[in-house]
């Protein structure tokens, strides 16, 4: 099946900026969705909740679904968003001074089909308690797995490996190669 439209499910607009990078255009439906998820492997927990989101959402023929769900993890601890400005500093001083990972499932939905992938990234944030403050001040945390974007100009965070437009939310590297591939 030739596909001739792309959707992003995503209220995100770093997804939307990331996915731009690979596909001019595309359109954007907003899908509700519980991400609640008990799974201990983060590969298949953010696979598993990226499927959720699609399951809300029925291609057309022709249409590529794209849908993706971002979790940071660290010491056993998986870290979504924050609920307030107070988790935020507990979850930037339990990253801070380690290397943690930052994983991102995707799911490709067609009419006819449905598929996976995850994407690791490893990252490292070093800031002092002063900086950590000032960083959640700016309320940019707030929204951002893992209490952090690592593209915001106040946080001092270093990719060591892998991908970081997987880090900002969006695998797009590995994305353009899966779609190139269904082409």
């Amino acid at each position: 099946m030739e596909i001739v439209r792309y959707t992003l499910a995503s209220a995100s607009p770093r997804r939307r900026e990331l996915l731009k990078e690979i596909l001019p255009d595309f359109a954007v439906a907003k899908v509700e969705a519980d991400e609640t998820c008990l799974i201990d492997s983060p590969a298949q927990r953010v696979m598993y909740t990226a499927g959720v989101k699609a399951e809300k959402y029925q291609p057309r023929e022709g249409e590529l679904l794209i849908t993706a769900d971002t979790v940071v993890y660290c010491q056993g601890c998986f870290l979504g968003k924050p609920k307030d400005e107070e988790q935020a500093k507990e979850m930037l001083s339990l990253l801070n001074h380690k290397t943690h990972s930052v994983w991102t499932g995707v799911c490709l939905k067609t009419c006819l089909s449905l598929d996976f992938f995850a994407e690791e990234s490893l990252v490292r944030i070093e800031m002092s308690d002063k900086e950590i403050d000032d960083y959640v001040a700016t309320k940019s945390p707030l929204d951002k797995a893992g209490a952090y974007g690592i593209q915001d100009p106040l946080l001092h965070a270093d990719l060591v490996k892998g991908s970081y437009s997987n880090v900002v939310g969006l695998p797009v590297e590995k994305l353009k190669q899966v779609i190139g591939e269904r082409s």
